[in-house]
């Protein structure tokens, strides 16, 4: 999982991971790398809508991995459980709190997802711009004590099989 998380550190730090320009195709190559720029990383943040708590656009997508770029606006956010997979933020910019862990409130299931109105006890993880927090698969997570907006990319990283 380290070698994941520094892989998409150095991609991100270079620059080279960000938001695929829109005319061209999704990567279906398995053959060959696929550069996304820090400026087609901007075309997807200016997609984002600011008119919601929470807000994602999809970059990137190459089964089983795909990876979006959100916005959290300081407005109550939902709680999340992914049954299938983890999931990594990387913090593009913002300050707020992730709680992880304890019991997921009121949950609805989506596919392998469950979604709830909050969570009940759990960790609080205070992160900053340039962090990096993953969350493993089953644990419950929510964006709280958000002030500002906060844009992240995340991944989604299947559990192996």
């Amino acid at each position: 999982m380290k070698t994941v998380a520094l892989v998409f550190l150095v991609a991100v730090m270079s620059g080279s991971l960000a938001a695929q320009a829109p005319a061209a195709p999704p990567p279906t190559d398995r053959t060959r790398a696929t550069h996304f720029t820090a400026a087609d990383l901007q075309v997807a943040m200016a997609k984002l809508p600011t008119d919601r708590p929470a807000s994602s656009v999809r970059v990137f997508s190459l089964a089983p991995y795909n990876v979006a770029v959100e916005r959290r606006l300081p407005q109550p956010q939902g709680a999340s459980l992914h049954e299938a997979q983890a999931e990594l933020f990387y913090v593009i910019d913002g300050s707020a709190t992730l709680l992880t862990g304890g019991t997921l409130n009121a949950p609805t299931r989506n596919g392998t997802n469950l979604q709830g109105t909050g969570i009940e006890g759990g960790t609080r993880n205070v992160f900053n711009k340039g962090d990096f927090l993953i969350v493993p698969s089953g644990v419950a997570h929510q964006f709280v004590d958000i002030t500002s907006p906060v844009q992240v990319m995340s991944m989604y990283l299947p559990n192996p099989q």
